[in-house]
């Protein structure tokens, strides 16, 4: 019995002495896990407060860009053909598609009632020629009379004088209202101002035609397509490196993997006030007709920069809700300085700022870097 009781005392002890160890282990790991933990909040701290940067120096140069802007290609030329007076289409000698040259016919109309027009004109020059004629006789009569004194009086010659000019300037007008007449008859016939390509027709043979005819309609739209004109428009912020010497690329939906050419010809030289932007005109021949008028198209525009600026890499410049910034390390402390974008190109960025070339910037900027904090390097 004795014998029994001293086995279970032992047994006991040993169980207390392993629940011992095994707290005492415990502590230990606890304590080493919180030495650990505090070491990692340290060193997070000491990242937060002086944290490591890598730097890069500020160095000038130019840096080129493009920017790409939609573009729309219209005729060099184009012009809507009305008839002008009231009259009837009698023949059509051009359609859709029609390729004409300058002065050709495209259509003749008729105005019946402009030919009577004309035979009354012609009728009324030669009633007042013939009274003209009548007082141009009777004056020079009495100045050959007048030779002899006392034969005609000074009034009556001058009255027979102002008798033949009234009625020569009435022959005068005569003959003006004739050639408005022809003139008019020369509207009855429609013609190509130049050279180019019919894209419309809105009339038929025995239409009636005229300023109160078909409407607001042309008889033809007549479109020069051997040359045409690219225009864009380009946003304020880009024009100061534009100039007539920039040659541009540009594709067009119908060739997306075919790229064309033109030089800029024209700039507006004012903003347009609703838009902001200047306008841009180039000219593109189009001898082979693979471009048409009025597609839209994509243009690269060059830009290269005039100045020499401080170029740095886009991931120095820091753009927070306060300012645009970057951050210069000098004595190894933080400064924000405030600056202004330019062109960019790749992974490169024109600035402008309180910067000098050899400074040294942080290269991967943020806001999370305070002004005047300690940094490493």
């Amino acid at each position: 019995m004795f014998h029994s009781t001293m086995l279970t005392m032992k047994i006991k002890s040993t169980k207390i002495l392993t629940i011992l160890a095994l707290g005492a282990s415990l502590l230990m790991a606890c304590h080493s896990g919180n030495k650990d933990a505090q070491s990692q909040a340290q060193q997070q701290q000491d990242a937060i407060d002086t944290p490591s940067v890598t730097l890069v120096s500020v160095q000038k140069g130019k840096l080129s860009s493009t920017i790409a802007v939609p573009g729309e290609l219209l005729p060099y030329q184009q012009v809507d053909l009305y008839a002008k007076t009231n009259s009837y289409v009698k023949k059509l000698y051009a359609d859709i598609g029609s390729e004409v040259h300058q002065g050709q016919l495209l259509a003749t109309l008729e105005a019946p009632e402009m030919n009577s027009q004309l035979a009354q004109a012609k009728s009324r020059i030669q009633q007042l020629q013939a009274v003209y004629f009548a007082s141009k006789a009777m004056y020079d009569r009495l100045y050959s009379t007048s030779k002899i004194p006392g034969t005609v009086s000074e009034n009556d010659l001058e009255q027979a004088e102002a008798k033949k000019n009234s009625d020569y300037a009435n022959v005068e007008a005569a003959k003006s209202s004739y050639k408005e007449v022809t003139a008019n008859m020369d509207y009855l016939e429609i013609r190509a101002p130049f050279d180019g390509v019919i894209t419309a027709r809105n009339v038929n043979m025995g239409a009636y035609v005229g300023p109160g005819g078909k409407g607001p309609d042309p008889l033809f739209v007549l479109q020069d397509q051997k040359r045409l004109r690219l225009a864009i428009s380009v946003p304020e912020k880009y024009t100061g490196g534009l100039s007539d010497k920039n040659e541009v690329t540009f594709t067009v939906q119908a060739m997306p993997n075919h790229k064309f050419t033109a030089q800029v010809k024209r700039l507006a030289g004012a903003l347009d006030e609703k838009l902001r932007s200047e306008r841009l005109e180039m000219d593109v021949y189009n001898k082979d007709k693979k471009l048409l008028p009025h597609m839209f198209a994509e243009v690269d525009i060059p830009l290269p920069s005039r100045d020499s600026t401080i170029i740095l890499p886009k991931t120095a410049v820091v753009a927070s809700t306060e300012k645009v910034f970057v951050i210069r390390v000098t004595n190894h402390h933080a400064e924000w300085v405030e600056v202004k974008r330019g062109f960019q190109s790749g992974d490169m960025i024109e600035v402008y700022g309180n910067l000098k070339p050899g400074d040294n910037v942080v290269k991967m900027a943020t806001d999370e870097i305070r002004d005047g904090s300690q940094v490493k390097y």
